[in-house]
């Protein structure tokens, strides 16, 4: 059985972090398998917790009255999933649906931002990446919205 530490240095998101910032981001994380079909957010919901996605699938969306979930990211093995952790109020702005179960390390938030906040150092290098993770998000989401409406192919 692998240390969260172990696992944490097998995610892209965190393989290149210093091997002793991810044992103290280690001492946060819990390994945790959920089923096909849970609901790991709602949006409005606390931020609570967020998720280092080792294999599944999630689904990440806004719910449409009358029309349901309307996906607008499909994460798998390697992604992170939430951010609003990092953000007073700590409330979710989407919901995010298990596709296919997923093994994950799961992530207590308050712990998380109580180590950031004594050490900034730490903190810094968190939020550079999830920065990051942000950046990649807006331009994928830009594309999408390009694809969607943008003006159509004479032909």
């Amino acid at each position: 059985m692998k240390t969260i530490a172990e696992l944490l240095a097998e995610h892209r998101f965190f393989r290149d972090l210093d091997a002793a910032d991810r044992d103290v981001v280690a001492g946060c994380g819990q390994n945790v398998t959920v089923a096909e079909g849970s609901t790991l957010m709602r949006e409005g919901g606390p931020a609570d917790v967020f998720w280092a996605i080792r294999s599944g699938q999630v689904r990440v969306g806004v719910v449409h009255p009358g029309r349901g979930m309307l996906t607008l990211e499909t994460l798998d093995e390697g992604d992170i999933l939430g951010w609003s952790w990092l953000f007073p109020p700590y409330r979710w702005h989407f919901d995010a649906v298990v596709d296919s179960d997923v093994h994950a390390v799961r992530f207590d938030a308050a712990c998380l931002r109580d180590k950031c906040e004594r050490d900034p150092r730490l903190g810094f290098a968190l939020v550079q990446r999830f920065a990051r993770v942000l950046d990649e998000r807006l331009v994928s989401a830009r594309l999408r919205l390009l694809d969607l409406y943008g003006d159509p192919v004479p032909g």
